[in-house]
């Protein structure tokens, strides 16, 4: 049983490799060791393109790193999480990751160690048709739940927290995934549940930018 699981979660993940589109994205906020957060944020790298030609019209990039710098500069300028009613967090340290699947990753400050409700809201793609992330929480003790923001929710959820997992305090359309775009959906977060591992065992690791 756990051979065939593995090798429909590889299989997964191939499939995320090659058929990766630019309307699909995900957004996962990781708790590591003593309260510690990460954020990251992956899409592929024609929706980041896209974006920073939308974006930066006027300051167009010339190298790599500073094609990565207007990434964070727009993630930072597109992404809110607040806790408890108001406590927003701080994006810290970021780097990015070039690739067919792109990755941001920032530290994160502010998430408070007795959490009851959450607000998120992700706006880097509104630009892009039909875009959709699939948000993920990983916090330690907590069921793992995803969700999905898109326009329909104006790229926005408002979760609460219940025992040990996070719902969603009013009815959404976008609670849902699309049948368009499920299954796609579900083999990104599996690919970056992965992903979430490892940047915990090398953090160390981390290219600041």
């Amino acid at each position: 049983m756990f051979r065939k699981s593995m090798l429909v979660i590889s299989l997964l993940i191939t499939m995320v490799a090659q058929a990766h589109q630019p309307d699909v994205s995900t957004t996962m906020l990781v708790e590591k060791e003593n309260n510690t957060w990460v954020l990251q944020i992956s899409a592929s790298l024609t929706a980041f393109q896209q974006e920073i030609r939308t974006h930066f019209a006027e300051t167009p990039y010339k190298t790599p790193e500073e094609f990565q710098q207007m990434v964070i500069t727009h993630i930072k300028n597109n992404l809110e999480i607040s806790f408890n009613g108001g406590n927003k967090i701080t994006l810290g340290k970021g780097f990015v990751k070039l690739g067919h699947e792109t990755k941001v990753v920032f530290e994160v400050v502010g998430v408070p160690l007795d959490m009851q409700s959450v607000v998120v809201k992700n706006s880097a793609f509104k630009d892009i048709f039909k875009n959709q992330s699939a948000l993920v929480l990983l916090k330690n003790g907590f069921n793992k739940e995803h969700f999905v923001l898109n326009d329909a929710n104006n790229h926005t959820l408002n979760l609460e927290v219940q025992t040990n997992k996070f719902v969603e305090k009013t009815d959404s359309q976008a609670a849902s995934f699309p049948s368009e775009y499920g299954y796609f959906l579900i083999a990104i977060l599996l690919a970056s549940l992965g992903v979430a591992f490892v940047i915990k065992k090398n953090n160390a690791k981390r290219i600041s930018i």
